[in-house]
């Protein structure tokens, strides 16, 4: 007889972890096929490192067919799904149109970059969803503060010297951390730079990392004003333009480098389906199955999954909420071949962590607030502990990291047109650990 055909639709935490654990409960009585546009699963939580040169790209990129042993891979974005006909449509690296048929689906194609209808963000701004924006975020520092070492014009120097960054969530608030701290590196390595670079942190809201613990805030709030980061709540940007932003207070900054943080939103596949969902994510049941489909499950930032610990709510865009559900996905899609019975998605949280660069960050891990070097090593350890693969090569960056100056460079490889801010990219959730 025929294997069954389960697809799964995106390598994200959620995607990735639901084939690992489908392989298992599997045991080779179903064909396990992961649809992705990239070859690897990335650790997206350290991609700040990858930014400001601590680690090499390759640290954070897992290989799916290495760590994947018996799912097929196949390389493409998805661009259709017919839940009538059990179809997905997509397009192969080289615009080749494919499509797979299945049993059982499951969608868990993540999130991309929040836009908001401010002018010109969309056209000067850069986000920062994967690998590319990474890389090229790390080039446009260097360059910035290598050209401006040979100007004499003070107030162009001093633009180009300036980096914006909106959002102080979990990736904003590491970006500008990291991101301070890089520049200085950078600018004590070059004498002609007589400008200290200045990095400022603008959000909406009344304090950085609004979703988080107060204490957690204050440690964060207090190691970046400590470095000269320039925190800016209850403000953020009114216009981009090619020079620099407005802020809505009022204040004309000149910068050459606006750095988008200020959330994700559903991959827009999700809307294409014509299903019901709930603040664009698609909605689900407690056993992540999609209404009317009992063949279909989502989970991830995809998802609009109940949260049984608060009723009336879903759950946040996270990653440790997307591992969860991954694995819960993978056990229900068993379940519905008579294997196990299925369960319904109920978490508790671990705690979080955030990386504040140099030997600071903030954690409270079983709601025990850490700050400095206790929260430091919580941090980096929960982060080997999630890592599926390259433990020892993250390990030895951050031990070379601490004993040696960074050589950084600038390579040119992803230049700023590949990047653009309105971009889809392949499941990365919100840096909620």
């Amino acid at each position: 007889m025929t294997k069954p055909r389960v697809v799964i639709v995106g390598a994200g935490f959620a995607g990735y972890h639901a084939a690992k654990r489908l392989v298992r409960l599997a045991g080779g009585r179903a064909e396990i096929i992961l649809l992705n546009p990239t070859d690897y699963f990335l650790y997206l939580p350290l991609l700040p490192e990858v930014a400001a040169g601590i680690l090499e790209p390759t640290r954070i990129s897992v290989p799916l067919a290495r760590t994947l042993d018996g799912v097929r891979i196949v390389i493409g974005e998805a661009n259709r799904i017919d839940l009538r006909e059990r179809r997905v449509g997509y397009t192969g690296p080289e615009g080749d149109p494919g499509e797979l048929s299945y049993d059982r689906l499951i969608i868990s194609v993540g999130s991309v970059n929040k836009l908001l209808p401010i002018p010109g963000v969309t056209e000067h701004a850069h986000g920062f969803r994967g690998l590319p924006e990474a890389l090229y975020l790390h080039d446009h520092i260097v360059s910035q503060l290598e050209l401006a070492s040979g100007l004499a014009d003070t107030a162009e120097r001093d633009a180009r010297c300036t980096f914006v960054v909106v959002g102080a969530g979990y990736t904003g608030t590491e970006v500008a951390a990291h991101g301070q701290l890089f520049t200085d590196a950078l600018a004590a390595q070059n004498p002609w730079l007589n400008t200290r670079p200045r990095w400022m942190l603008l959000d909406v809201a009344e304090r950085v990392l609004p979703e988080l613990d107060p204490r957690m805030s204050e440690t964060a709030h207090r190691v970046l004003t400590s470095r000269g980061v320039d925190v800016r709540c209850g403000t953020s940007v009114k216009e981009a333009t090619a020079d620099g932003v407005r802020l809505s207070d009022g204040e004309y900054v000149r910068t050459r480098s606006l750095i988008w943080c200020v959330g994700v939103r559903p991959d827009p596949l999700v809307a294409e389906l014509g299903l019901r969902t709930e603040k664009g994510r698609l909605v689900v049941d407690e056993f992540l199955n999609v209404p009317g489909f009992p063949e279909v499950f989502a989970c991830g930032d995809a998802a609009a999954v109940p949260d049984l610990t608060r009723p009336g709510e879903v759950t946040a865009m996270t990653a440790q909420h997307a591992e969860r559900q991954g694995k819960l996905a993978a056990h229900n899609v068993a379940a519905s071949y008579g294997q196990g019975r299925r369960r319904a998605y109920r978490h508790h949280d671990l705690g979080f962590v955030v990386d504040l660069g140099g030997i600071d960050a903030a954690a409270n891990p079983l709601q025990v607030p850490l700050s400095g070097l206790a929260a430091k090593a919580v941090t980096r350890g929960y982060h080997l502990y999630s890592m599926p693969a390259n433990r020892a090569r993250v390990g030895a960056d951050w031990l070379l990291d601490a004993v040696q100056s960074r050589q950084n460079v600038r390579l040119g490889l992803v230049p700023a047109n590949v990047v653009p801010l309105e971009s889809a990219s392949p499941e990365v959730p919100a840096l909620r650990r």
